[in-house]
């Protein structure tokens, strides 16, 4: 049971089992069976589940792997809470649906008694409180017995969906966003691939990647404590690239060099562990160790972006045959991959079309940002009553 919740006027505490048409866990196809993979069941793992809306999967199983498993489906609308693992107390909400592995705890709520973007929301801001349930040293672990009688405080219904439709209507915005995004870097790219990556120019230099663009590597955290809590910057590593900067982030001092800060819109190359490229969506950070920072003043951002995308595939079998724990490339494999230059008139004619894409995106993540970062301020102001909202 959770600690002692406190209790706004006309709210009710009410257990999760209490308020749910249905609670129950999934399960997972044997994978020694290539027949219970590849269908059109949408089948979802508990690391996809991250304080997210769900559209689809990344793996799907076929009608045997339904039925000779403990996997059951879910009704849309659900909401799926991870029991362990990396994302263990983190919420989704299946906006399709589909069928989940073992580690998620899906709860089917009941309309007449709970909204269940708010029940969403409320779990989201009660990260701490499931995780302090949890048990198991290696990693957190939660149960569906455990979550069931976890207790959350309850307005009246059209109190909850007040709620629900503002927080909601902010993750909206962020959605449209994102999308647009997706969209925008997907038109970037294949404009790349037709001007640059498909056309055979003789005129055209090649050159080595990393003579259009310096690849600065991080540095090691750990040498820079922060000295006080104003003087401070979160860590940008591998999983905060993946993921984005979270509570569990780490903190270095922000007296350094300043080409090892950060900032939204630069473009962050993985050279370790699990390989990526991305430009950087999230806040100022401390640029750490196995990671790149890459930039170069003689050619657009978008044109030594696309060529490490381009490169990506071939960077991450290099780095899987390395005999190590941590796979890696080393900067001889940056030497090694060829590019093609067009002339300076040709990219400042390609630019015209590019570059304003990605500034659109660049802009389009500060807007998320800002959205984000409104949403997490009233997140806990709503969820608890400390502001309330009229019906």
């Amino acid at each position: 049971m959770n600690e002692k919740i406190k209790v706004p006027e006309g709210w009710e505490v009410r257990r999760l089992r209490d308020i749910a048409k249905r609670l129950t866990s999934g399960g997972t196809p044997s994978t020694k069976n290539p027949k219970y993979y590849g269908g059109n069941i949408p089948w979802l793992n508990t690391k996809e589940v991250k304080n997210c809306r769900i559209y689809k999967t990344e793996k799907y199983i076929t009608e045997e792997g339904l039925k000779n498993s403990s996997a059951k489906w879910i009704e849309k609308n659900s909401v799926i809470v991870a029991m362990y693992g990396a994302t263990a107390g983190k919420v989704a909400i299946n906006k399709i649906p589909l069928t989940t592995n073992q580690a998620c705890c899906c709860i089917t709520l009941d309309e007449r008694k709970a909204n269940y973007n708010f029940v969403y929301y409320y779990l989201m801001n009660s990260f701490k409180s499931l995780v302090s349930l949890s048990s198991g040293a290696a990693q957190q672990n939660l149960n569906v017995r455990t979550i069931a009688n976890f207790r959350i405080a309850l307005p009246p219904l059209p109190e909850q969906q007040k709620i629900a439709e503002i927080l909601g209507s902010i993750d909206d915005q962020i959605e449209n966003l994102m999308e647009q995004n997706k969209t925008l870097e997907e038109m970037a790219e294949t404009l790349f691939k037709e001007w640059i990556i498909k056309m055979d120019n003789e005129n055209w230099d090649k050159r080595p990647l990393d003579k259009i663009a310096i690849f600065l590597n991080g540095l090691p955290c750990q040498k820079y404590p922060p000295k006080n809590d104003k003087d401070k910057l979160p860590v940008l590593k591998i999983k905060e690239l993946q993921n984005g900067v979270n509570k569990n982030s780490d903190w270095a001092s922000s007296k350094i060099p300043s080409e090892y800060i950060v900032q939204n819109g630069d473009v962050v190359f993985s050279w370790s562990g699990t390989l990526m490229v991305k430009i950087w969506n999230g806040e100022k950070c401390f640029l750490n160790q196995h990671l790149f920072k890459v930039f170069s003043k003689d050619y657009p951002k978008w044109f030594y972006y696309f060529w490490i995308k381009h490169y990506l595939k071939h960077f991450i079998a290099i780095a899987k045959s390395k005999a190590t724990t941590m796979g890696h490339i080393k900067r001889k494999d940056l030497s090694k991959a060829l590019i093609k230059v067009p002339s300076h008139e040709e990219l400042k004619k390609m630019g015209k079309i590019l570059s304003p894409m990605i500034e659109k995106i660049i802009t389009n993540n500060r807007k998320i940002q800002t959205l984000t970062q409104l949403r997490d301020t009233l997140l806990p102001k709503l969820i608890t009553g400390e502001i309330r909202v009229k019906v």
